[in-house]
């Protein structure tokens, strides 16, 4: 099927996902109802000046609405070396939630806490990691579980002389704090 045929459904699609009615996601684009159910049904057809708005409150791109659903699902994202750990993306650049595959190496600095908006979930798949969490201090050994909000000032390094190696899962907040920040 062409693709501009999809867009109408997939802009639908993405606005219940988010338990929208056409009302609330048109007031919040600036756009009428009608031109809305137009632009979801295909009567109407999408420009640049009508889809922006409306990717920007949904938080997705024009590309969302365009890409073929049968696109390879392989995510081929280079690990990159940063601050003692070793990051290998799970997931697409464009996902609303990241999830990496974090090894961090013993005998690394001390990093400083950090807090930023959000949630982070992370499980250790091998190692131990020590978990600052506000003034806890945690160590989680493999097969346990973590989530905890942001905002409490936190940070994270192995416990011991072996690497602990992490699947850590958050959103593009916590992602761009922690693995491209220094501050």
């Amino acid at each position: 099927m062409d693709e501009l045929q999809q867009l109408g459904p997939r802009l639908r699609t993405a606005r219940q996902e988010r338990g929208w009615t056409l009302d609330e996601l048109a007031g919040r684009a600036g756009m009428s109802v009608s031109t809305l159910s137009r632009l979801e049904s295909g009567k109407r057809q999408a420009s640049l000046e009508l889809l922006l708005p409306l990717t920007r409150q949904l938080g997705i791109r024009v590309d969302d609405l365009l890409e073929p659903r049968d696109r390879d699902p392989r995510v081929r994202r280079r690990a990159i070396q940063r601050d003692g750990m070793t990051i290998a993306p799970l997931t697409r650049e464009e996902s609303e939630v990241r999830a990496f595959k974090i090894t961090y190496h013993p005998d690394t600095p001390e990093q400083p806490l950090r807090t930023h908006e959000g949630h982070e979930w992370l499980y250790v798949l091998s190692g131990r990691l020590q978990l600052t969490l506000g003034e806890q201090e945690l160590v989680l050994a493999r097969g346990e579980a973590a989530e905890f909000d942001t905002n409490t000032p936190h940070r994270m390094r192995a416990a011991g002389t072996r690497p602990a190696e992490v699947v850590s899962i958050f959103n593009t907040v916590g992602e761009r704090l922690h693995l491209h920040s220094h501050e």
